[in-house]
């Protein structure tokens, strides 16, 4: 049988690295994870306590469309308290993760055809997505001097949409509000609907994420309990959309996903109160993040962007290679190490850079750093 055109999406090289380690796992090596970007701890114990009590209590069975009236309102409470945003719960559609999220903004927003524009380096599935759902993805190529972001300045004229993500995979660079206000601004003046990918929001360091929110509400905002929260593997998320958009989402998510999984929601509904435990979680990513800013450079990683939040740093390697993905492959056989080449993020430069994700164990992140020096010092 023929597949269609748009379903010829590029891998998630990622998760192909991910393979890799696993497989050498299996046969018996060692392998410290720096690939992929998910955080060593488990969902708070709050949520999952929560979670064995309603499964005892009865059934799980499909929920409205729009999620769990009672997490809507939770998740609306936590824009007054990061934000000092008075939200409408009715704005918030509960999501199996992130990723449903852009499916249904996507799909809302744009027909066939056309053009939405991402800055590179970026997340990669943005443009897989995009192209299928027969949108045509257009990178916008971004600056050490802009932080690697999107700037007003850069945006072609004839875009739909753009999306953004701050702070940033792969680099973990953000967004100051002035900065995202021109970003608004401009896709307003033009027409071009804005999309803000949030899901790293809660993992900083120093200086607090803006919501796109904080400046508009003409916006879809998307959010996620993976990273900040800790559950990934529970595929539970969130996005904000203007009040009249709700009942579009709604039509879609009914025929799309019918609902999130019930036993997420209950569990992210009760994750949401976890502070002390997230808490000790984001210092585990500072005490990471701290030691790959001065282990990395040490290694020979030394040209790095300035990793605001998340927990990734994106390196320049132009030096030693042009073929990251090769590179990448020779740090997992003879260091143990797996890393993410560039090219996931940025197909015409992304053959000069890595990223390495911090987000596991500290004592994880410590052998890593050994491993890579000593692998440099013997290249």
């Amino acid at each position: 049988m023929k597949i269609s055109e748009r379903s010829r999406v590029d891998p998630f090289i990622v998760m192909d690295v991910m393979e890799r380690a696993r497989a050498a796992e299996a046969a018996g090596r060692s392998v410290i994870h720096m690939e992929v970007g998910q955080p060593g701890t488990p969902a708070p114990a709050a949520a999952r306590t929560a979670l064995a009590a309603a499964m005892e209590a009865g059934p799980l069975g499909y929920t409205v469309a729009l999620g769990l009236p009672e997490l809507r309102a939770r998740i609306a409470r936590l824009y007054a308290e990061w934000y000092g945003i008075d939200l409408d719960p009715a704005r918030v559609v509960v999501t199996s993760g992130s990723s449903a999220g852009f499916l249904l903004a996507f799909t809302a927003l744009f027909d066939a055809g056309d053009k939405v524009g991402l800055g590179l380096p970026g997340y990669p599935s943005y443009r897989q997505i995009l192209r299928a759902l027969s949108l045509e993805a257009v990178g916008i190529e971004t600056a050490p001097e802009n932080r690697f972001q999107p700037v007003a300045g850069d945006l072609p004229e004839d875009l739909a949409g753009l999306i953004v993500a701050s702070p940033a995979n792969p680099t973990g660079t953000m967004l100051d509000r002035g900065a995202m206000a021109a970003l608004i601004d401009a896709c307003a003046a033009q027409g071009t609907r804005f999309v803000s990918d949030e899901i790293y929001h809660g993992i900083d360091y120093g200086t607090r994420a803006v919501s796109a929110l904080e400046v508009s509400d003409d916006v879809y905002v998307i959010n996620s309990f993976s990273k900040f929260f800790s559950m990934t593997g529970w595929r539970i998320g969130w996005m904000v959309v203007p009040p009249d958009h709700v009942r579009a989402i709604e039509r879609l998510a009914q025929n799309l996903f019918i609902c999130a999984p019930h036993a997420s929601q209950i569990a992210a509904l009760h994750a949401m109160d976890a502070e002390e435990e997230l808490a000790a979680n984001l210092s585990v990513y500072a005490r990471n993040r701290k030691l790959m800013l001065d282990g990395l450079p040490r290694a020979g990683f030394d040209r790095i962007a300035p990793p605001d939040g998340a927990f990734y740093v994106y390196a320049d390697v132009g030096d030693l290679t042009d073929d990251s993905l090769r590179f990448a492959s020779e740090i997992l056989d003879k260091a143990g190490v797996a890393v993410t080449p560039g090219l996931d993020f940025d197909p015409n430069r992304g053959g000069r850079t890595l990223r390495f994700s911090y987000a596991r164990a500290t004592a994880d992140i410590e052998e890593g750093l050994v491993r890579l020096r000593e692998f440099m010092a013997a290249r």
